[in-house]
């Protein structure tokens, strides 16, 4: 799902792709909707066809060779381009040493997260999150991992998602936190300085976003719909918030089916 902030402060606003058709979704809240799986998955990189879905849409071959598969994605802390067994260095250079930001996002609460420049807000969009801060900026991906690592040991780097498709998340003071956390962390962070440079981490002064999502109604009790077990998916949709559609019959993650063949009515 395509997801982009709503104008002047309004619902963010949800576009179905499947294959070259788009489905206003927004323009669907209150109707019935299906989602009918053929049973088909092409890896979302080559092509080919698949049995099964590896990190959110790639086959088994592209899993293991890609670097944006390897798991100093996930751990940017771990990056090994250093050492020279980075699986793809031209891709690393395109893609992690480039600006990334680190932020405070509330989804289901307090929680540290990092992206590239250019992810911003679409990364808070898929999250969920109904308010955002970026906090830092830094100069390459690994950098952004290290300073992650500090923040992880003040504040969760993981969403709720049950909590957070329920609607309760209550709105937060992100530039204090920001700021507690800044002074709880000042050590930790001018090691890092020390080590790459005083200007490879940069305080930033912006001032928080907020976002709304076009929902009817929260659900009371999360059940999720999987495509593997049930290739058939029906309801009234009741909302659509992060990469989740909400339906009166349950919940799914559409980002989880990245690379599956779906029949949309």
């Amino acid at each position: 799902m395509a997801i982009v902030p709503g104008e002047q402060g309004g619902p963010a606003r949800y576009t179905l792709r499947a294959g070259e058709h788009r489905l206003d979704l927004n323009a669907r809240l209150g109707q019935s909707l299906e989602l009918h799986w053929t049973g088909a998955i092409a890896c979302t990189h080559c092509g080919r066809a698949t049995k099964k879905s590896f990190a959110q849409g790639y086959c088994y071959p592209c899993f293991k060779k890609l670097a944006q598969c390897d798991t100093c994605i996930v751990k940017p802390e771990t990056c090994h381009f250093d050492a020279g067994t980075c699986r793809e260095p031209e891709w690393a250079e395109r893609h992690c040493f480039q600006p990334h930001v680190v932020y405070l996002a509330n989804s289901s609460g307090l929680k540290v997260g990092i992206t590239r420049g250019t992810q911003v807000p679409t990364r808070w969009l898929d999250q969920g999150a109904i308010q955002a801060l970026p906090i830092l900026a830094v100069v390459t991906r690994q950098q952004s991992g290290l300073v992650e690592v500090l923040f992880k040991e003040e504040v969760a780097d993981r969403t709720n998602w049950r909590a957070m498709l329920k609607g309760e998340v209550e709105t937060l003071d992100l530039m204090a936190e920001r700021d507690r956390l800044l002074a709880r962390l000042d050590s930790g962070l001018g090691q890092l300085r020390e080590r790459f440079g005083i200007d490879t981490l940069r305080v930033l002064d912006e001032a928080p976003v907020a976002f709304d999502y076009p929902v009817l109604e929260f659900p009371r009790k999360v059940v999720s719909h999987n495509f593997d077990k049930q290739a058939r998916v029906s309801g009234t949709l009741l909302g659509l918030k992060g990469q989740y559609l909400i339906l009166d019959t349950g919940v799914i993650n559409l980002r989880k089916f990245t690379g599956y063949e779906v029949s949309v009515s």
